[in-house]
């Protein structure tokens, strides 16, 4: 990803130049524990070309951008109806705490780390580079 921003209203609240854009979604299963795995697997995982083009490097290897934001839409049931159903998310508060925690965790593993506000009504602009797009799911 070259460079993302998420804007709430007419204000920046947070963007990165090269790196990860992560839409995270949180279900009533998911734990401290599973963000961190999830946390570990986004600054590890090898997503970035390498001097011959291949994907080797890691976020940490190339001091690329995080940009955490929050989507409960990403839990969605879209297998019957004509209507997403959101029974699959977690709570509100279930998912603010879980969002605040990965935030809090990504800060301190990782020096460049960004997020949009949990719950807003949020506009994400995106320069996809590839596209390069994965599910991480824990």
């Amino acid at each position: 990803m070259r460079g993302a921003r998420v804007e709430v209203g007419t204000e920046v609240v947070g963007a990165i130049d090269q790196g990860i854009l992560v839409l995270v979604g949180i279900e009533p299963q998911d734990t401290r524990a599973s963000a961190d795995k999830l946390l570990h697997k986004l600054l590890n995982y090898r997503v970035f070309s390498d001097a011959d083009g291949k994907m080797n490097l890691s976020l940490r290897e190339v001091s690329g951008g995080l940009l955490l934001v929050s989507q409960f839409t990403l839990a969605a049931d879209t297998k019957s109806g004509l209507r997403a159903g959101f029974s699959k998310a977690a709570a509100p508060a279930l998912g603010a705490e879980l969002f605040d925690y990965l935030l809090s965790q990504a800060r301190i593993a990782h020096p460049v780390v960004a997020a949009g506000q949990f719950g807003a009504d949020m506009q994400v602009h995106l320069i996809n580079d590839g596209p390069v797009t994965f599910l991480f799911e824990t």
